[in-house]
């Protein structure tokens, strides 16, 4: 069996929406955009994405949207503005959008192993 030639893609977020940039993320990292796309075979590329500070929310969602996560004890739901995360750390923001696009399976956190940032 041959080795899988991965194509390593650079984007640039300045400027570029979230949601959208992250689908054209997800499905570089997934392989859907190539022509021997085989769903059961990981054969995505690798992904570097520049000036992710730049990447913008749409409309009013960088003050309402919330990150939510919960430590799964009585009371343990901790909230997160969108406009804090993106200030803490831009990268984020990108990631946690990709990642809830994969698919949810054993190839998600290999795939996002592949997401990196400059």
């Amino acid at each position: 069996m041959s080795s899988i030639k991965r194509k390593k893609v650079e984007l640039n977020a300045a400027g570029q929406s979230v949601g959208r940039l992250s689908s054209k993320i997800a499905t570089i990292l997934i392989g859907k955009d190539r022509p021997d796309f085989e769903p059961h075979i990981d054969k995505g590329g690798k992904v570097t994405v520049l000036n992710a500070k730049e990447a913008v929310f749409t409309g009013k969602k960088i003050e309402k949207k919330l990150y939510r996560r919960h430590s799964m004890y009585p009371g343990g739901l901790k909230e997160t503005p969108a406009k804090k995360v993106k200030k803490e750390d831009p990268n984020e923001v990108i990631r946690h959008a990709v990642s809830r696009m994969l698919p949810k399976n054993k190839m998600r956190t290999a795939r996002l192993l592949r997401l990196s940032f400059k």
